[in-house]
């Protein structure tokens, strides 16, 4: 395996977290990578962005957590900074779980935390099923996906109470299949602006992520839109299996988000132990919507997993 590391340092603060840069290959290309706090001691935590497709942008509010301990993010292979193959054969679970396991050994994290945002909380759990990594300190899981039963459910919950013109516009083109149509967009972008992001206009970081989208990947997986499944996803479901982790896990989500409170504290049941925070008036980017009340709740779970 391969490794390219550049590094670099803010001019203007010296006091600023160290910042490296690179890229690592993994299986079927290179992937782009980020480590925010690189010279601190505490143990690191590596982050897992959504999509599958969504590249890393929109979880720089947890950068704030540098200054106790390196911050990794990394874009998946198809997206953002890093290499686009056309190969479909690559989109898979199972590579994006084997290339979490070659980012991780490339990095030399022996010890690691790992957060996993929406399709990352799914690579985060395949992660522990498939593999059983050791020294694994624990989990964060954000917006959960972890069966698309379940989210296609919870999903057209939140359509049935939109407004009955937003209802008939969805149902109307996913029954034509005209997904690119402008009143389809919109539509989306009304139930978004209620689940996805609450926030009016969208945060810079957010938007860079919407950007640098791999909608290949996100199209061949998941589909035309957050609520319509045509991808090899459809039957995905972890809900059984997780009883088998063993770390701490703590689950966040908004008041509004994809990933209901109700589901998540379903997920939650699953796992013994497990801890649950929900953030009044957030949605899925509730890392954006609410980023002080989110790190804090971060930084305090990780550093009650430490001192066991």
């Amino acid at each position: 395996m391969l490794i390219h590391l550049f590094s670099c340092q803010s001019k203007e603060d010296n006091s600023s977290p160290q910042t490296k840069e690179g890229f690592i290959e993994v299986t079927g290309g290179k992937v782009w990578y980020r480590i925010v706090g690189a010279e601190k001691k505490g143990i690191p935590l590596l982050t897992l962005h959504g999509g599958p497709g969504a590249p890393h942008d929109y979880l720089e509010p947890l950068e704030a957590l540098a200054d106790e301990r390196p911050v990794i993010f990394y874009d998946q292979l198809g997206c953002g900074h890093s290499e686009r193959p056309s190969d479909t054969s690559l989109w898979t679970v199972e590579r994006f779980v084997e290339e979490l396991s070659q980012v991780r050994t490339a990095l030399n994290l022996e010890k690691v935390h790992i957060m996993g945002q929406s399709w990352g909380t799914m690579v985060a759990v395949e992660y522990m099923l498939r593999k059983n990594p050791e020294n694994v300190e624990s989990l964060v899981l954000s917006g959960s996906y972890l069966s698309t039963g379940r989210w296609i459910a919870d999903q057209q919950n939140w359509i049935a109470q939109m407004p009955q013109n937003v209802q008939d516009t969805i149902y109307k083109y996913e029954a034509n299949g005209d997904f690119s149509s402008p009143s389809y967009q919109e539509a989306m972008m009304h139930f978004y602006s209620k689940h996805l992001c609450r926030l009016d206009p969208w945060p810079d970081c957010l938007n860079r992520a919407m950007e640098k989208m791999g909608f290949e990947v996100y199209l061949y997986m998941w589909g035309p839109s957050e609520f319509t499944m045509t991808g090899t996803l459809k039957n995905a479901d972890l809900t059984e299996q997780l009883n088998q982790i063993k770390v701490p896990v703590l689950f966040t989500c908004g008041e509004f988000d994809e990933a209901t409170p109700a589901t998540t504290a379903f997920y939650q049941s699953k796992i013994a132990g497990a801890e649950m925070h929900v953030l009044k008036g957030a949605s899925h980017s509730h890392q954006v919507e609410k980023p002080e009340e989110y790190v804090q709740v971060l930084r305090d779970f990780l550093k009650k997993t430490e001192k066991k």
